[in-house]
């Protein structure tokens, strides 16, 4: 088993993508398919309001889609560096690659790409997963990694995120994690709500809902920032430093947060100002609109008895 120089060139292990995984691939495909169903209805929707449709449903679909896919994203917190450093434990060979660090909200993941690739009779292309997820223990992780033989740089960052570290980075990017994403899911939650209100003669309730969605957005956004933002341990790999920044998803959820409240604002101001317009563009029945504008209930009950038998024929006289 133990070939060049002792090493183990080959183990079974399960690849991972830096910033792609499974769930995030199912997160796409369920609301692209809402998305191009839509669109194979929309033919069916007459005049301009075909366009205002278009518009609203696929800002909502854009919306709610980002909200769920950054849970399964790594890319919150980015790093990467080329260097020149030591391959594997016990074996003075040195190899010239190019590291990279990948922060989610549910683990790290680590890629070590050789320049070239093939280099010391390998190929030297690692991109390895350690979670610590409900369900997942990092410590098992690393612990799988050590018994692979892994290289020594994917060691040495996965190292300095064991909860034994003394950098303290697993604790410090795990309450980040769960904290950001516990907020997202609140603010996915939100915007269900918006929708429902939207689709109703209320939509001032949906503009305020929508105006929530962005708040938990952006709550999420300050408290991965305010958690993560501790200065770090210094991370070297041979003569070079890994310094990480905020990656896409960290500003991919900062402007949605925007979006939101820029759209919840201008559907409260539209109340005020243009209800006219608002009514237009949300499609709304006029008279269930209007009740709503006068401060009435937007739930009518016609009643045919209650018509026939009004207050005034229930006014009971008793003569002694």
């Amino acid at each position: 088993m133990t070939l060049w120089n002792g090493e183990l060139p080959f183990y079974p292990q399960s690849w991972h993508s830096a910033n792609f995984s499974v769930p995030l691939l199912i997160v796409i495909l369920v609301f692209l398919s809402l998305a191009i169903s839509f669109l194979f209805i929309l033919p069916g929707i007459r005049g301009h309001s075909r366009w205002f449709w278009l518009v609203r449903v696929l800002l909502s679909l854009f919306i709610g889609a980002e909200i769920v896919a950054v849970h399964f994203s790594a890319e919150w917190s980015v790093g990467w560096v080329s260097t020149d450093t030591s391959y594997k434990a016990f074996s003075a060979a040195r190899i010239r690659a190019h590291l990279g660090l990948h922060v989610g909200l549910e683990g790290i993941n680590i890629t070590l790409t050789g320049t070239p690739v093939q280099q010391l009779n390998e190929t030297i292309d690692y991109n390895e997963q350690f979670n610590w997820r409900p369900g997942k223990n990092y410590a098992e992780d690393y612990a799988e990694a050590l018994e692979k033989g892994l290289p020594d740089p994917v060691l040495y960052l996965a190292e300095k995120f064991t909860s034994s570290s003394p950098c303290g980075l697993y604790q410090q990017y795990r309450l980040a994690g769960y904290y950001a994403s516990a907020t997202l899911w609140v603010a996915f939650c939100l915007w269900l709500l918006s929708n429902a209100l939207l689709s109703m003669p209320v939509p001032l309730y949906g503009g305020l809902a929508l105006l929530a969605t962005g708040t938990f957005a952006l709550f999420s956004v300050v408290v991965f920032a305010s958690i993560s933002s501790v200065p770090l341990c210094p991370l070297r790999l041979g003569s070079s430093a890994l310094t990480t920044h905020y990656g896409a998803a960290f500003w991919v959820t900062l402007a949605t947060g925007v979006l939101c409240l820029l759209l919840g604002g201008a559907v409260v101001s539209l109340h005020y100002a243009r209800p006219s317009a608002l009514r237009t563009f949300l499609d709304l029945n006029v008279k269930d609109y209007g009740n709503q504008e006068r401060g009435d209930s937007p739930l009518n009950f016609h009643n045919p008895i209650h018509k026939q038998f009004g207050a005034s024929d229930l006014t009971i006289s008793t003569n002694l």
